[in-house]
């Protein structure tokens, strides 16, 4: 009986012995191992305005379509692909003003405000920046070489300044071409004026410029220039 016995064990530990998986099965698959890691898709170009007017409400965009109509085949789109290519936006204004209308009020909005909206009008942040380092000095700023870079009256220049800057793509505001009725226009008095609005985008300097509707001021980056 014990003979039985050990050779029932002895055969149990040849099966045993014979189910064991041949090394090479408990390797991984070389060919697996190998295999480029994926390549990293390219990251999605920053979205344009897709409508002229951007975030506009109704009266601002008929106002919007009426200016591209009228600046035909130019308009508000062709216009920000060719001066505002990072869609960033800037104007200057006076410390006293700024205080007044925006700090002392705590205004949500920048510019000539009616019941339509808040007004603003802003040219490239890169043209700003640049008319504004052109003209600083030991003592300041030459408000005169300030004010005729940027085709804007000197006395507009004059004093401390406030360089405001907003990113169209982080604040979605609306924009469009300026016309002759908006708040703030200089209007021309002759055809001899130069320091007054010019419909197209451009002022009389040649600067380009659009209107900002409803630009908020909780976002805006703030630079002081003496």
């Amino acid at each position: 009986m014990l003979r039985h016995k050990l050779l029932y064990l002895s055969f149990g530990l040849v099966l045993l012995a014979g189910c064991k998986p041949p090394e090479d099965a408990t390797k991984p698959d070389a060919a697996a191992t190998t295999n480029p890691a994926p390549e990293p898709e390219p990251e999605p170009e920053p979205a344009k305005l897709e409508v002229s007017t951007g975030e506009c409400d109704e009266t601002q965009t008929a106002i919007s379509k009426q200016a591209d109509e009228r600046a035909k085949p130019y308009g508000i789109l062709p216009h920000l692909d060719k001066n505002f290519a990072d869609m960033k936006i800037s104007w200057l204004i006076k410390e006293g003003p700024y205080q007044e209308y925006i700090v002392e009020p705590e205004a949500e909005f920048f510019g000539r405000c009616n019941d339509a909206g808040c007004f603003q009008f802003a040219a490239p942040t890169e043209v700003i920046a640049a008319a504004v380092e052109a003209s600083i000095t030991d003592e300041g700023h030459d408000a005169a070489k300030l004010g005729k870079a940027l085709g804007l009256p000197a006395e507009n220049m004059d004093g401390p300044l406030r360089m405001l800057t907003l990113d169209l793509r982080a604040s979605k505001t609306c924009v469009r071409l300026p016309v002759d009725d908006d708040p703030g226009v200089w209007k021309c008095k002759s055809e001899d004026d130069t320091d007054c609005f010019k419909f197209g985008g451009y002022t009389s300097g040649g600067v380009p410029e659009l209107l900002a509707i409803n630009a908020p001021v909780a976002i805006a980056e703030v630079r002081e220039i003496p």
